[in-house]
């Protein structure tokens, strides 16, 4: 069986450094993520899809999150994963209010850390074992799954594209396409769209916005009046009589989210 990949919410820093000891000392784990920062760790989980987390409840000494990490569990729900990744909490509470709290929300299983047999190996060795009891879709499974869905979104930003006459051969779709797909793949990042196409095709911001623009200005040259109107039900600038590139792109970004 292939290692389990992980990722590991915590801020003590002893805690993370005995994790990656204790890791580095067996193979049937790997860590794919290690953040002090709830927030942080949403963002591991859209991009590394771990199969298991390890979460602290408290994260007192985050740098750029929030000290309470029980909104993690909830806003993990939120991304839609097309899986149940293994949650094990730990933490310092001895509540059983709050406990039953964190299985409401998800938790697999909560780990006392004042706890004398308590350990990096020990929550490791139980994140293990409910792999081994837990039904759980295959990495290979979840990755196929993955691009099925990726697949299902571009095919569905190019027929509304080939709707409103924007040609496949304009570099100017493509920059679009990209954009589109990857704001829906990402809901709720706040990174600029434009830098990260630039950081893809390795152009500047403004020939990328350029691009965009002129497959936008091609649509509205040289499709039907009536076919715009009818797929592209946003509310245009009378000035230009064209949206600008991000109205455009979230118009659609609205709209894909809405059909799939």
């Amino acid at each position: 069986m292939k290692s389990m990949r992980i990722l590991i919410i915590e801020d003590d820093m002893n805690d993370c450094n005995n994790f990656i000891n204790s890791v580095n000392n067996r193979n049937d784990i790997e860590i794919v993520g290690l953040t002090d920062s709830d927030v942080e760790g949403l963002k591991y989980v859209k991009v590394k899809h771990p199969e298991g987390i390890v979460l602290d409840l408290e994260l007192n000494n985050s740098t750029s999150g929030n000290i309470d990490a029980l909104g993690f569990l909830s806003e993990l729900k939120k991304l839609n994963l097309g899986y149940e990744p293994i949650i094990v909490v730990t933490t310092h509470i001895n509540s059983k209010r709050i406990y039953d709290m964190v299985h409401k929300n998800g938790a697999d299983i909560i780990l006392y850390k004042n706890h004398p047999g308590y350990s990096a190996d020990y929550v490791l060795n139980k994140m293990i074992s409910l792999r081994e009891i837990t039904p759980q879709k295959t990495i290979e499974t979840l990755k196929e799954e993955i691009e099925d869905n990726k697949q299902k979104i571009s095919d569905c930003i190019s027929k509304e594209l080939d709707l409103i006459g924007i040609p496949a051969k304009m570099v100017g779709r493509k920059y679009i396409h990209d954009a589109i797909l990857y704001l829906v793949e990402n809901k709720g990042d706040n990174t600029n769209v434009i830098r990260y196409l630039t950081n893809i095709y390795k152009k500047s911001g403004n020939t990328i916005t350029n691009g965009i623009q002129n497959a936008i200005i091609h649509a509205w040259n040289k499709t039907a009046v009536d076919d715009l109107l009818e797929y592209y039900t946003a509310r245009v600038n009378p000035e230009t009589g064209i949206p600008t590139p991000m109205e455009f792109i979230y118009y659609y970004v609205d709209k894909i989210e809405r059909e799939i």
